[in-house]
């Protein structure tokens, strides 16, 4: 309520003592009281003509009108025989609108939520409709004992000032999340699904661990889509309830789910019911196998090859449907896709509406259907998640609805804006180039139009690394991407005996070429110079510098496959890829550089535990008469842990300082795996195990200072455990390593933290 009543409204005493009905008759109203509300307005809302006779209850109702009205604070109708006299004491105006006491949400936040403006008529329930509005933002961003008080000052020439008195309160944090009825899955794997988190060791920073109310369906739907992935089809998450501390600052939840059993495909077959339609051929495109955890999304992604197929042989209208038979003694599921002709609906349009940035063309191209194509429903569909994946819409909602006749569909596409760009500025440290500091600049939808741009300068004790890079996703409008990088950088002597300078321009194109597969053709020009080599560096560092920064200048490709989003099995994945950059095209650097990654990862132990296989090689071959140099050259330490930065590989030992001389071929696998430690999750903290094999050799020029360079393929392997922290920072990742096998002159490192490695 408004803290001081600005006063009451009301008839004049004579309207309550009679005790018959009485009629009046007016044939003169005057007004006493108005000042900026005119005369002819009050009349306008008191519909009382001249000369009209009026019953009690209709001059009441004159009454309420003006009431109603919201311009007076009060109002009286007097009745002075032939005379109406209408008595009003108007609204004071806003002078100052103010907020006191918020300090978690800005004022210009809040400010956009109310409806009260200064220079406007006060009116109080809008006043109390605003501090409702308040109290909203902050229950959602979980201040539940949040409490907001509109008060006014009252001030000269009818003139009051608005303070919203805001108390805070303290923010509601879920202290327990609780699953009720799982078996499969631990709380552990199941609170990892859901969006609540519950408050840990970063509970100042974690937005996620305050209490919504409205988060709880999200996190049902979530369950229900994680279980339902994983051949649970009789799932049921049968409620998710918060609970409030008596003191409002704790909240409790929890979910109850109910199971089911876990089914299997069982046999797949395909009919047709369209005359003249293989059913053998669409049978042939499938990728579904009987044995396979049955998920939606393969049945999703087998519909869709098999739509393709039909669109690639011209023919419309083809849907495929599939009817699914439960067999529940061996709890399998039978697989029967019906091709069948469906109706003849067109796209008449695409509406699209809410993208106030983001230009029409970059949402139109997520759909394969054009204004004019037949109308498939599941494309819609996958167009949705494809605007939804895009990362630029808090929101994205894509709907189907009735054109101007039967045989039309309008697809509405509503979307919400949501920031896309970041700029960083602070301070980074690793073992290796120590502290130092960065800034950063990104935008993942540049004007508008789709376009990513990056800015990133880092700076280390020895090291200054600055980029930029630039992405057109869809070049004329076809998933063909168009990149543009380039890169400075500089060391001083950064764990070695000679400084260098490094400048690259790299233009790509990258498309598809298969299901799973793209391929990218890219050019490079670049400048490496090796300086102010220490006098006791090794003769083969000398002749290298002695190169005044040769100027490279090379074409290449880069294949990659990747099956993370549509292989059979949602927890494995397998990613390989492989390039060749070909210098020589100009410049003064001729070689062959070929370079492979494979990566084989799996879940295992209901899927707490990741296991990983990383193989991966490269080899610098070079012709023309030239030279590698140690620009050009592997260094094992980033490849092979607990060892330094150039801590492995073909040193010098004749020289002075004994530098490391990198070497032109490498080859690495890795062993690793991620378990749970049975810290609660939300501090975010894993433990780690791996182990790591290989080596570096091989050098064009091995006259050393004072002898041949011992430049074979000297086996080396290290073992280590490690603490994975995924702090808002980023994935931090805290190695313990020791090594096994070496070289006598190799140097070993016992720890060192990285930034975890995503594939």
């Amino acid at each position: 309520m408004i803290a001081l009543l600005l006063g009451g409204t009301g008839l004049s005493g004579a309207f309550f003592t009679p005790a018959l009905a009485q009629s009046y008759s007016f044939s003169n109203v005057t007004i006493e009281g108005n000042d900026r509300v005119d005369a002819a307005t009050i009349l306008s809302y008191a519909g009382i003509g001249r000369g009209q006779s009026l019953s009690t209850g209709e001059l009441n109702d004159a009454y309420q009108r003006i009431v109603n009205s919201g311009l007076f604070e009060t109002v009286e109708l007097v009745p002075q025989g032939g005379t109406l006299k209408i008595v009003v004491k108007e609204m004071p105006m806003l002078n100052v609108v103010d907020l006191q006491g918020n300090k978690r949400i800005k004022d210009e936040a809040l400010k956009n939520l109310i409806k009260s403006k200064s220079r406007n008529v006060f009116n109080p329930a809008t006043a109390e409709a605003d501090a409702a509005a308040i109290a909203e933002a902050y229950r959602i961003e979980g201040r539940l004992a949040a409490t907001v008080e509109p008060k006014i000052i009252r001030r000269s020439d009818n003139r009051v000032d608005l303070v919203f008195e805001i108390t805070e309160g303290k923010t509601v944090e879920v202290e327990r999340l609780s699953i009720v009825g799982n078996r499969a899955y631990s709380d552990r794997r199941l609170r990892q699904v859901l969006e609540t988190k519950q408050a840990g060791l970063l509970r100042q920073i974690i937005g996620r661990d305050t209490f919504v109310a409205e988060r709880l369906e999200l996190d049902k739907q979530l369950l229900r889509d994680f279980y339902l992935s994983r051949g649970f089809i009789d799932v049921e998450v049968l409620d998710a309830t918060g609970e409030l501390a008596a003191e409002r600052d704790a909240s409790f939840i929890t979910v109850t789910v109910r199971e089911g059993q876990q089914y299997r495909i069982g046999a797949v077959s395909t009919v047709s019911n369209i005359e003249g339609v293989d059913a053998a051929e669409f049978a042939d495109v499938q990728r579904l196998r009987e044995g396979v955890v049955y998920s939606p999304s393969l049945i999703e992604n087998n519909i869709a090859r098999m739509e393709n197929l039909a669109l690639k042989k011209g023919l419309n209208f083809v849907r495929v449907e599939p009817v699914l038979t439960r067999n529940e003694a061996d709890q399998t599921l039978d697989i029967e896709f019906v091709l069948s002709r469906g109706e003849r609906v067109f796209v008449e349009r695409i509406d699209i509406e809410g993208n106030t940035t983001t230009l029409d063309q970059v949402i139109r191209r997520q759909f394969r259907t054009a204004e004019g194509d037949p109308f498939n429903p599941r494309e819609i569909r996958q167009a949705a998640e494809r605007i939804r994946a895009l990362g630029y819409f808090g929101d994205a909602n894509v709907e189907a609805a009735p054109g101007s006749d039967g045989e039309q569909i309008v697809v509405n596409v509503d979307v919400e804006e949501q920031p896309t760009g970041s700029l960083n500025i602070g301070a980074s440290y690793s073992v290796n180039s120590g502290a130092g500091l960065t800034f950063g600049f990104s935008e993942d939808n540049f004007l508008g139009r789709g376009q990513k741009v990056g800015i990133n300068v880092t700076t280390g004790a020895d090291t200054v690394d600055s980029s930029l890079t630039f992405v057109e996703p869809a070049l004329l409008g076809r998933d063909l991407s168009l990149k543009f990088g380039a890169y400075y950088r500089t060391s001083d002597n950064a764990d070695a005996f000679y400084d260098t300078q490094s400048i690259a321009i790299s233009p790509a194109l990258e498309f598809p070429i298969s299901e799973f597969g793209r391929l990218e053709l890219r050019y490079r020009i670049f400048a490496d110079e090796i300086k102010n080599v220490d006098a006791a560096s090794s003769a083969i560092l000398t002749r290298e510098a002695a190169l005044d920064s040769p100027i490279g200048s090379s074409i290449g490709y880069a294949y990659s496959y990747d099956n993370k989003i549509g292989g059979l099995n949602p927890n494995s994945r397998f990613l390989l890829r492989f390039s060749q950059d070909f210098s020589g095209l100009g410049g003064d650097v001729t070689y062959l550089k070929t370079e492979a990654l494979a990566v084989a990862e799996t879940k295992i132990l209901n899927e707490e535990v990741s296991l990983r296989a990383i193989f991966e090689g490269g080899a610098i071959a070079t012709s023309g008469g030239y030279t590698s140099r140690v620009t050009d050259r592997y260094f094992g330490n980033s490849k092979i842990r607990g060892f330094e930065a150039n801590g492995l590989g073909p040193r010098d030992l004749g020289a002075g300082n004994e530098d490391a001389l990198g070497g032109n071929f490498f080859a690495v696998a890795r062993f690793e795996a991620d378990f749970p430690l049975g810290l609660p999750e939300e501090y975010g903290i894993k433990g780690g195990a791996f182990l790591d094999i290989g080596s570096v050799w091989g050098l064009d020029d091995s006259a050393g200072s004072t002898g041949p360079v011992d430049d074979s393929a000297n086996l080396r392997s290290s073992i280590g455990v490690s603490l994975l922290w995924d702090t808002p920072l980023g994935p931090l990742r805290f190695n313990f390593s020791k090594a096994l096998r070496k070289e006598v002159y190799d140097k070993d490192q016992s720890f060192d933290l990285t930034i975890s490695t995503k594939f």
